[in-house]
């Protein structure tokens, strides 16, 4: 049976496949066998499953070979070793590097090698592979590599470099290495100057030097590799498509993604993520339909996350509702990111039931999901669940950060919960020892303010850590128009005029109030002062969906194909709003 078990462990061909021998190996009592278990670890380590093959698993093996007398050779320790990953196993890694030298491995380059990965793998710092490096009495091309590889990811760049200089003999792997590492690191300059002295260049050549100007924002420079490069492939076709995304310029981003000659998932998702980054949903959720009619690529976690993200800025439930069938029916595993999409969709487009259910339903969750959850139902009106639902949180033993507080806060704010926001408050600095940032302190100001506790407002403002800025005075000055505290308006004002003098919704906001008071002189000087600099308020802007369309308007609009009969139906409304205000006016007089 031994025979048998390690003639099928040697001809597993997957992770699936190694599963269910290692469950017969256990079936057949042969789980504790000296010749089934190395070989068990060998075929774990390929598949890089070594989950399986846990270091301390792995050396009671060893141990056992020793007791039966069963030879070590290279192979044993180059396995071994590859057990060791994490910073945990590094003491009984030096205790494998003593039987190492004590076995006569010392002078094996393939044994040695292991060493060199291991310690760049699971130590801090680079000591003792650099020990193990320079003690070799022999190297090749992989042990420069290897330790040139663990200079970048340490982000020691000129030993990097040194090593390079020194290497009698590199191969492609090294020079993509250097270009990687120093790509990554944002030091183009540099990594241009390497590129430029390879001797041949490969795909993972191009394709790290166009990613690394991509990430530091130089699309020009991106464009000109991109442009050069021999055969373009599809990592380079997307990279160049998430760069243009990243700027903006979401025409190139499209006209590259239009020729390309072959697309993956990734480079739909570059496509749809940069029309959702550039807040251009709708034409986000065009591309999502075309890659559904296309048909070649299936959607993935990623893709359904960004289109979920369209969905919740046009609060489109329609559309999200498809999208959660989709995943339903498609049997798509409700990871945590996927989750909290779905709970913000459901959310803001004012379907808390669903949303909840989704919460319920998901094993695990993260402190963004339950932030998602507790803003979600201060933004539907449920502002006492939403506080009750962060202490279950507290309860649970998830621990809070700032980000859930600003829900927290903004939902006593939302339910006018003046004591329960103040404790929140109290808790988040006492308790949790969390520096307030401007965000808290607007929430409190804004509740404080809406419950027309102006003065104990003002004083909250004179106490912050930090300057008060034009927000929190904003926030302040509307309470005033709310309470009709016209004293206070007019020191606010000054503030905000201190902080801000250009900005056209403060301006707008200050003369209207200042109308709204009486004070026709002020109003008029703000709205003259606005027309001098040329200032427009930025117009506020809606969306509604008809059927499977989503429509989006600006203040005064004249864009939509139908805005004669929309004027017309606006008309019509108003005019029996008015007539409506005036029944009701004349009989309350």
């Amino acid at each position: 049976m031994e025979q048998k078990m390690l003639h099928i462990l040697q001809n597993c061909k997957n992770i699936r496949e190694l599963k269910q021998t290692h469950l017969q190996i256990f079936i057949h009592g042969l789980h504790h066998s000296n010749f089934i278990l190395p070989k068990l670890i060998t075929v774990s380590s390929a598949f890089n499953l070594l989950d399986y093959a846990s270091h301390k698993e792995a050396l009671r093996v060893y141990n056992r070979m020793k007791v039966s007398m069963v030879e070590a050779n290279s192979f044993t320790f180059t396995f071994l070793l590859k057990c060791f990953e994490s910073s945990e196993a590094l003491e009984d890694g030096r205790v494998m590097h003593g039987e190492t030298l004590k076995l006569g491995f010392g002078s094996s380059v393939f044994v040695q090698n292991s060493l060199l990965s291991f310690y760049a793998n699971c130590s801090e710092k680079l000591h003792s592979a650099y020990g193990v490096f320079e003690e070799m009495p022999e190297r090749d091309v992989v042990s420069w590599n290897s330790m040139i590889g663990a200079c970048m990811n340490r982000g020691e760049m000129e030993s990097a470099i040194g090593l390079l200089d020194k290497m009698p003999e590199r191969n492609i792997v090294t020079w993509n290495s250097v270009v990687c590492g120093l790509s990554k690191a944002g030091n183009m300059e540099l990594a241009h100057s390497v590129f430029e002295q390879m001797p041949e260049r490969n795909e993972v050549s191009w394709n790290s030097m166009i990613s690394g100007y991509v990430r530091m924002g130089d699309v020009k420079a991106a464009q000109s590799i991109f442009y050069q490069m021999p055969e373009k492939t599809v990592v380079s076709w997307t990279a160049m498509i998430s760069g243009y995304a990243t700027t903006g310029d979401l025409k190139s981003a499209e006209y590259i993604f239009n020729h390309m000659p072959v697309k993956n998932v990734v480079s739909w998702n570059a496509m749809i993520s940069g029309y959702v980054h550039n807040r251009m949903f709708d034409q986000a959720l065009c591309v999502f339909h075309n890659m559904l009619i296309n048909g070649k690529c299936s959607p993935d976690q990623a893709t359904l996350i960004s289109v979920l993200s369209a969905c919740a800025h046009l609060g489109s439930l329609e559309h999200g509702k498809w999208i959660d069938s989709y995943i339903k029916k498609n049997k798509f595993h409700l990871s945590i990111p996927l989750g909290n999409a779905l709970i913000d969709m459901f959310a803001k487009c004012g379907d808390v039931e669903n949303a909840q259910e989704v919460f319920h339903h998901m094993s695990k969750r993260c402190v963004i999901t339950w932030t998602t959850m507790v803003s979600g139902l201060a933004l539907n009106g449920k502002c006492r669940e939403a506080i009750n639902l962060f202490d279950q949180m507290c309860l649970e033993g998830t621990k809070p950060d700032d980000v859930v507080f600003i829900a927290v806060l903004s939902a006593c704010t939302h339910g006018g919960l003046v004591e329960e926001g103040k404790r929140a408050f109290d808790q988040m600095v006492q308790e949790f020892d969390i520096k307030p940032q401007i965000e808290h302190y607007g929430c409190m100001v804004d509740l404080l303010g809406r419950a027309g506790k102006l003065e104990e407002a003002i004083r909250f403002t004179e106490r912050m850590h930090l300057k008060p800025n034009a927000v929190i005075w904003a926030t302040l000055l509307f309470c005033c128009k709310i309470h009709g505290n016209e004293d206070l308006l007019i020191s606010v004002t000054e503030k905000i005029m201190d902080q801000e003098p250009s900005n056209p919704g403060y301006l707008t906001l200050v003369s209207n109030l200042s109308a709204s008071f009486g004070r026709w002189e002020d109003a008029l000087s703000f709205r003259v002062a606005m027309r001098q600099q040329r200032m427009e308020k930025v117009p506020g802007c809606s969306s509604i969906q008809v059927g499977n369309k989503v429509h989006e308007f600006l203040a005064k609009d004249t864009r939509h194909v139908q805005r004669k009969e929309i004027y017309r139906a606006l008309d019509s409304l108003n005019g029996q709003l008015k007539s409506e205000s005036d029944c009701a006016i004349r009989i309350l007089q």
